[in-house]
């Protein structure tokens, strides 16, 4: 017997890619997304590329995972796609110490964070009259 299947989460006209394990924190993630959210897949692609934060290289690969996905798994158009969501989340916390004055010991916290993008295709067509 076992549980019945869960719903599909994603629409027909949507792709999804994750990345777990990400070397930086949710907060400074969260500002990449923020930067792409709602915006055509090119045109986030090309502000992935000429940012000046680390992690922008990593969400560029997911992004372009999550376009891919589109095309190749669920025949999407590529030129009509947009990033419909940008969620991240936290995920471990490495702990460390660092030796401090007088036997006393430092906290240093290394956090990781995972990623979720949602590609979409837009649905309205634009009639050139």
């Amino acid at each position: 017997m076992g549980k019945p299947a869960n719903k599909k989460r994603i629409a027909e006209n949507e792709a999804v890619a994750r990345a777990t394990q990400i070397r930086s924190s949710a907060q400074k993630l969260n500002l990449i997304a923020e930067l792409i959210r709602g915006k055509d897949a090119g045109r986030a692609l090309l502000d992935l590329e000429f940012s000046k934060r680390r992690v922008a290289q990593q969400v560029k690969v997911l992004l372009e995972s999550a376009i891919a996905n589109a095309e190749n798994n669920h025949g999407l158009d590529v030129d009509r796609l947009y990033v419909k969501e940008a969620t991240v989340g936290r995920a471990l916390v490495m702990k460390r110490f660092r030796a401090r004055a007088r036997g006393r010991a430092g906290r240093i916290q290394k956090p990781f964070s995972n990623m979720r993008i949602v590609v979409s295709e837009k649905s309205d067509v634009k009639e050139s009259e």
